[in-house]
């Protein structure tokens, strides 16, 4: 019987949906999803079934019971086609964590205190043994934008950094003003995608508002600023974005 890796895990389910890691030392992204199913027991089920293709390395109950599934040392199949910082193949740069949740198809129901609970001491651990940055601690939509919109607004990202995962800065408040909206095209534009990929979003300088910049919008709004997710670059998407690149280059310069 293989024992889990992380003292949080509670029992070993293992998954056969696994490979080895592409030239990859070790995993430094930590990416965290919802399972978009309406039971636990079946997202269970079809994340060790070998025909669904797809695991994560954890999975964390309602109830907060943390179960796992791949090894960390393995490249688990959670991510999909996905980029950050100019990178593909984020499977293998990365561990994933499948957090029990209907979803936006299902009702999006709130996540419970025991289980928010159980992912921030999930994440503590993982963060401290694989020495993850905060920055990299990202949601399956800041890396797949276009596909996917998980673990969405309702999840508490500002908790969690509050306990030292993550990060997250006040957002910016919402006050009207400018904004830039799917059609625009020009060189404001072009600078708007440009400070996204300095983040680390997978969006190219085409200085046209097309369907990728729309959705990299909304999963920076899921992500960072949750009040409002509409696409729609407001003053407040921007300057929660400018002060999340100065916080992150802080971080950096600090730990230089």
């Amino acid at each position: 019987m293989t024992s889990p890796d992380s003292p949080v895990a509670r029992r070993f389910l293992a998954s056969p949906n696994h490979g080895e890691r592409l030239d990859i030392a070790g995993p430094h992204l930590l990416i965290l999803h919802y399972t978009g199913m309406r039971d636990s027991d079946a997202a269970l089920a079809r994340l060790a079934d070998p025909a669904a293709e797809v695991s994560c390395h954890y999975f964390v109950s309602e109830a907060g019971e943390v179960v796992q599934m791949v090894p960390e040392s393995r490249r688990a199949w959670h991510a999909g086609k996905a980029v950050w910082e100019g990178a593909d193949d984020v499977n293998s740069r990365s561990l994933g964590i499948e957090i029990a949740n209907p979803g936006h198809d299902w009702g999006y129901p709130d996540f419970p205190p025991a289980q928010m609970a159980a992912v921030g001491a999930l994440c503590i651990d993982i963060v401290a043994r694989h020495g993850i940055a905060p920055q990299h601690v990202l949601g399956h939509s800041d890396v797949a934008p276009l596909r996917k919109a998980d673990p969405g607004e309702k999840f508490d990202w500002a908790g969690l950094a509050a306990r030292g995962v993550g990060l997250f800065v006040p957002p910016s408040p919402i006050t009207g003003g400018r904004f830039f909206s799917p059609g625009e095209a020009g060189q404001p534009i072009e600078a708007l995608q440009a400070m996204f990929s300095l983040y680390g979003y997978g969006i190219g300088l085409t200085g046209v508002y097309d369907a990728l910049t729309e959705a990299v919008v909304r999963a920076f709004q899921r992500h960072f600023r949750p009040a409002l997710v509409d696409g729609i670059c407001d003053m407040s998407t921007i300057g929660t974005l400018r002060a999340l690149i100065i916080a992150r280059d802080d971080l950096s310069g600090a730990a230089m």
